[in-house]
């Protein structure tokens, strides 16, 4: 059964927006560990892989498989030793703050979608964080509280088994997936309730309903949890085409050589994949220098594994291409609703 602590966090109130320092000169006394957080001076760097390598190690709670590529280059760089736990986005979230609420502290960096990094928020347990490369990222990645930030955005493409469907007769919008020639052959993630309580607010609400009501009712749909299994179906071609795909999933396959490839249909529904500090983290030098590093240098690596990164410096195949964010906030306000409605249009018609 699934735990309701996201649903918790949406009726906390939202914390206090912390206060940020102007720019600091350089000097040489000693920076608390929390000031150094929002610490400007031009030797911040410096100070920062100082006391990283005093500390030593780094602990992280992640969603993202190929993050230990980016994790292993820090720790070569700056010879930080990293521990590292992985699982889905609400079992990490589910992990943080239970172990919080048992005063336990392990965890330095969490990384997970927006709106469970936005539920740590709510519990107050996020530490506010300025880095000298926030300027770099895309205004949208990063919030005015500055207690989490986006490194990468999933954008939530369709995906083509290219060996079971021709490029010429993919949809060119949803309204075309009333054809019956896609009868059993489309698949959506199984808890993709974010991105279709989004997508059909973004179409109207009623319309929306409606349109995904025909299609499950004349072609029916079938549904997968893992966005990582729901690209094996497509490319094995026993669902050839998925609806709620994470654009640098297919691409990563496709370099391995499976026969997928991803498709656009509008509107375009994206979410941020991000990191936060963590307010009581056991070793924040190493926290803050590993924060930098992924607006850095991580980027440039996440990158090169085909995920879209928000620095503005790399290029995207989605820069010209009009997106529309899931809000973070609205996700854990709406949760409720958007999972009842993923299950009454989506799940429950397709039982029929």
């Amino acid at each position: 059964m699934k735990t309701s602590l996201l649903r918790y966090a949406a009726l906390l109130l939202l914390a206090v927006r912390p206060a940020f320092s102007t720019a600091a000169e350089p000097d040489k006394s000693p920076v608390a560990a929390n000031a150094m957080a929002l610490y400007q001076g031009a030797d911040r760097h410096e100070r920062l892989v100082a006391a990283a390598q005093k500390e030593g190690e780094l602990s992280v709670y992640h969603v993202y498989p190929s993050l230990t590529i980016v994790m292993a280059a820090f720790s070569k760089k700056y010879g930080i030793k990293i521990k590292s736990w992985r699982a889905g986005s609400e079992a990490v979230l589910q992990r943080v703050v239970s172990e919080a609420r048992g005063s336990r502290y392990d965890v330095d960096i969490v990384h997970n979608n927006a709106p469970e990094n936005e539920a740590l928020h709510r519990e107050k347990l996020e530490q506010a964080v300025w880095s000298p490369y926030l300027s770099d990222l895309i205004p949208q990645a990063s919030p005015a509280h500055k207690e989490w930030v986006g490194i990468t955005i999933d954008v939530f493409t369709a995906a083509y088994n290219t060996r079971q469907i021709k490029k010429e007769d993919l949809p060119k919008t949803y309204h075309d997936l009333l054809d019956p020639k896609w009868k059993n052959r489309m698949v959506i993630e199984a808890n993709d309730y974010g991105w279709f309580g989004s997508l059909i607010e973004a179409m109207g609400e009623q319309q929306g309903r409606k349109l995904f009501t025909d299609i499950v009712a004349t072609n029916g749909m079938t549904f997968r949890k893992g966005h990582s299994l729901m690209g094996a179906l497509v490319a094995s071609g026993d669902t050839p085409l998925a609806l709620s795909a994470y654009s640098w999933n297919a691409e990563q396959m496709k370099k391995k050589g499976a026969p997928i490839e991803n498709h656009i249909l509008q509107p375009l529904i994206a979410q941020f994949s991000t990191i936060a500090m963590l307010k009581k983290a056991p070793h924040p030098n190493a926290a803050l220098l590993f924060y930098d590093y992924m607006l850095s240098e991580g980027q440039q690596q996440l990158a090169s594994l085909d995920y879209v990164v928000t620095s503005r410096k790399f290029e995207s195949p989605f820069s010209k291409v009009p997106m529309k964010f899931i809000d973070p906030d609205r996700a854990l306000d709406m949760q409720d609703k958007w999972t009842k409605t993923f299950e009454d249009v989506l799940v429950n018609n397709a039982r029929h």
